[in-house]
């Protein structure tokens, strides 16, 4: 299914995914380039809550460039399919080789605002990232590794110890603790 499909499809867990979900749409049938990132603007970005396949634990690496204990993710840097796109990142964010999405359909929607920030030494404008998450599985057991320019370590929490070990606020409040609670919707058969 079409990204535009599959947001058309979305079942919004609240009133932020509601609106976020209608904006992304927007600016999709805008004919905007939303899947590089030469629009400087806005682009269109991928995330994963990697969870353990009894969801006792969630999967984060500290990202350098906030700071921050925080889910996994990147740019879709030109690939359509978002799913593939974060399973890839998280593929070079934890060096995990077996991850598999719990479910094909989106799981969360979020624009983030991103400040201006320097990346290998180039300016980078403030912008936004109209970013779909999709929950991933993957075994606490499997050798995870950092990915240096990016990440400084990568580690596994319980849920509410992944919400408290990040220092963004709105990320702990609107973000994190939402991701959790979706989590009574796909708990493993016992």
């Amino acid at each position: 299914m079409d990204l535009r499909s599959a947001l058309e499809a979305y079942l919004p867990w609240n009133e932020q995914e509601q609106r976020d979900c209608r904006e992304i749409l927007r600016r999709l049938k805008s004919g905007e380039a939303l899947f590089t990132r030469e629009n400087p603007a806005a682009h269109l970005t991928a995330s994963a809550w990697v969870v353990s396949p009894d969801r006792k634990q969630v999967l984060l690496a500290y990202h350098n460039l906030y700071h921050s204990w925080a889910w996994l993710g990147g740019h879709a840097d030109g690939d359509r399919d978002l799913l593939f796109a974060a399973m890839r990142e998280v593929r070079e964010e934890s060096g995990l080789t077996e991850v598999r999405p719990v479910s094909d359909n989106i799981y969360s929607l979020e624009i983030l605002s991103v400040d201006g920030h320097e990346k290998q030494g180039v300016y980078v404008s403030s912008h936004l990232h109209l970013n779909v998450t999709y929950l991933l599985e993957a075994s606490p057991k499997a050798v995870i590794h950092c990915k240096s320019d990016e990440n400084s370590r990568i580690g596994w929490f319980s849920p509410e110890d992944a919400v408290a070990a990040s220092s963004e606020p709105w990320f702990r409040e609107r973000i994190y603790k939402k991701l959790n609670e979706k989590l009574v919707n796909f708990l493993p058969a016992e």
